[in-house]
């Protein structure tokens, strides 16, 4: 047998066994690239948070009512929409059911509907979300525009 080819065959099977076992270096080298991906990537959202609460803090300073006025309207929206719910609709269901019996409303009429809490309730929260880190600024004492 050709001893260049064992020493080849050597040399194969010794490559194979390195990229199969990983030595403790190289593993330690890898967890710090890791690492340092990680601590980019958290570098990274904090510049996005930051950029977000720059852009929050122009729309509220402006005079423009679409421009600082959404949020507020998106609120009295819900606050209206919450009313309806849980105020107004059981008043109305018990007041039509009233003028069925009187005969003011025929008996086949059906009452207004209930609203989709599914979604307002997602916007809800979201806003009181925004309401409470305003509340936290508050605590901390930072001051209002």
């Amino acid at each position: 047998m050709n001893p260049l080819f064992i020493g080849g065959l050597v040399e194969s099977v010794g490559k194979l066994a390195d990229d199969l076992f990983t030595s403790d270096k190289e593993r330690f080298d890898a967890e710090i690239e890791l690492r340092r991906l990680g601590l980019e990537e958290t570098r990274v959202e904090a510049g996005l948070l930051t950029g977000q609460q720059e852009i929050n803090r122009v729309e509220a300073a402006s005079s423009r009512l679409f421009v600082a006025g959404w949020r507020p309207a998106v609120g009295w929206v819900c606050v209206a929409a919450l009313a309806y719910q849980f105020l107004l609709y059981p008043l109305l269901i018990w007041s039509w059911a009233l003028m069925q019996a009187q005969g003011w409303i025929p008996m086949g009429l059906a009452p207004p509907p209930m609203l989709e809490t599914d979604s307002l309730y997602v916007v809800l929260f979201g806003l009181l979300g925004i309401g409470g880190l305003r509340s936290f600024e508050k605590v901390k004492g930072v001051a209002a525009r």
